[in-house]
């Protein structure tokens, strides 16, 4: 392996194959093939002199690409297009008049991007739906589970550990929906010549709009898109490339949600990621257990929601039909985004199907705070046993504070319940407080919601698609 050239870690430890597959220059390549297979097929069809001969003769070589002479032609010619072409020409020399024919190098560019884009978010989808799925099972089989609520990183009512789950869950699922539909409305640029007018389609088809319709049809069908764009210029409009990274960034917003709460819970010991076997955590301090997928997923996050920005000023400053100074931009942008967020996903994945709990830790942290949450609850039953609602009210807040100021100045432990339990005001037996203390009436319907929204929104939306259960799950890098 060579060393002593930079390397993308994207390429050599984040992104899975399938992935760098799909960006590479082998796909690339052979879909510009198959788009001018295309092209001549759809020529042949609406009557131009072209044989079936040439077509079966371009199939051939579809997927065979003559790396040598498209390199040697491009350092010629300056052009990749035309390189490719006259490479291509070279294996199937009976068909090297036809190809091409009155189309411009968007054409195959354009539309290449956008099968990738197309492609790259169908692999997004099926990757966003296993980390759903073992999100979702995670949070029904801790949908009762009781753990300290925070806001603002302060102890609050309780939640349990499964709606925290859904919560994250929650926004991946609005993700999904979002790339679900991007998927179904990214459109293909189709077969419009040279500045989008099909002026060299009128010449070929001696202005015959409908053949012209039909080729552009044809096309668009072959590729696998829905829609195709009614108007163009030289290129589709940039602001697709925008809306797709958008998409990814906001994707990339939740996955750092979730890994950043992990983070934090980890920090506490309440909750962490999966840790190997022989794992070191740190090169100094080796009792350490690093939450080292999340923080990946945090600090890729990071990369990906800044690339919108790169692909919102390549839209804003184009030039009236097209200029090239977006090329060398969306070779960055667009794979690299996609790149980093399958990367994510693989990470997320992981993580998602190996959540350790450490329930004693959590039930220790709750004890710690309960005593404070559920001073109203014990004011209301002092009451119902003939207390003073004021008397009482100030009993309880003297005796907060001398609790507060042991578990904070002397580092003690929450002794409030002994002092209520000590208090003559009170009158309460310790079966009082078990009763009023039971963690199920601290936790509202937060099991119920938690199943009502796995089992009626997430499963039923995941369910819709079938191509995600057996994707390739990719490595995760230590």
């Amino acid at each position: 392996m060579q060393k002593n050239t930079y390397e993308s870690p994207l390429l050599s430890r984040y992104s899975s194959k399938e992935m760098l597959f799909l960006f590479s220059p082998q796909f690339k390549h052979q879909t510009w093939r198959r788009l001018w297979i295309w092209l001549a097929e759809g020529e042949r069809e609406l009557g131009l002199p072209i044989t079936e001969e040439q077509i079966s003769e371009l199939k051939i070589y579809e997927n065979n690409i003559n790396w040598d002479e498209a390199a040697q032609e491009e350092k010629r010619r300056r052009h990749d297009v035309m390189a490719h072409i006259h490479a291509f020409g070279l294996q199937a020399p009976k068909a090297k008049g036809i190809i091409h024919l009155g189309a411009t190098s968007a054409y195959v560019g354009d539309n290449t991007d956008l099968i990738q884009m197309q492609q790259g978010l169908i692999l997004i989808r099926r990757r966003l739906c296993r980390v759903i799925d073992n999100l979702s099972n995670f949070a029904l089989e801790y949908k009762a589970i009781p753990i300290l609520g925070r806001t603002h990183f302060q102890a609050a009512q309780l939640t349990t550990v499964g709606k925290r789950a859904a919560l994250w869950v929650q926004d991946l699922l609005i993700d999904l929906e979002e790339i679900n539909h991007l998927i179904e409305i990214l459109p293909f640029r189709g077969v419009k010549g040279t500045t989008g007018t099909q002026a060299s389609f009128m010449e070929l088809f001696e202005g015959n709009h409908e053949k012209i319709k039909k080729l552009d049809s044809y096309v668009s069908q072959k590729a696998g898109f829905k829609k195709v764009l009614s108007i163009t210029g030289q290129t589709y409009t940039r602001k697709w490339d925008y809306i797709v990274n958008n998409a990814l960034a906001s994707l990339s917003t939740s996955l750092s949600k979730f890994a950043t709460d992990l983070r934090i819970m980890q920090g506490l010991k309440e909750m962490e990621e999966p840790f190997e076997k022989d794992q070191i955590g740190s090169s100094a301090m080796a009792y350490k257990r690093n939450p080292m997928r999340s923080e990946r997923i945090c600090s890729l996050a990071r990369f990906v929601i800044a690339l919108p920005q790169s692909t919102a000023f390549t839209q804003s400053t184009q030039w009236f039909e097209r200029t090239l100074d977006d090329s060398a931009n969306k070779r960055l942008a667009i794979p690299e985004a996609f790149l980093a967020s399958d990367a994510m996903l693989i990470l997320a994945e992981n993580v998602a199907k190996g959540i350790v709990v450490h329930s004693k830790i959590i039930e220790r942290h709750i004890n710690e705070e309960l005593p404070f949450m559920a001073t109203e609850n014990i004011l209301m039953e002092a009451v119902k046993k003939g207390g003073d609602r004021q008397i009482l009210h100030e009993e309880i807040r003297e005796l907060s504070q001398q609790a507060a100021y042991k578990v904070k100045e002397e580092g003690k432990d929450n002794d409030l319940l002994e002092r209520i339990l000590s208090s003559k005001k009170f009158a309460l037996e310790k079966s009082d407080l078990e009763r009023i203390l039971d963690l199920k009436k601290f936790i509202g319907r937060a099991p119920e919601q938690t199943e009502e929204f796995v089992n009626l929104e997430v499963k039923p939306l995941i369910e819709s698609f079938d191509d995600w259960k057996n994707v390739g799950g990719g490595e995760v890098i230590v």
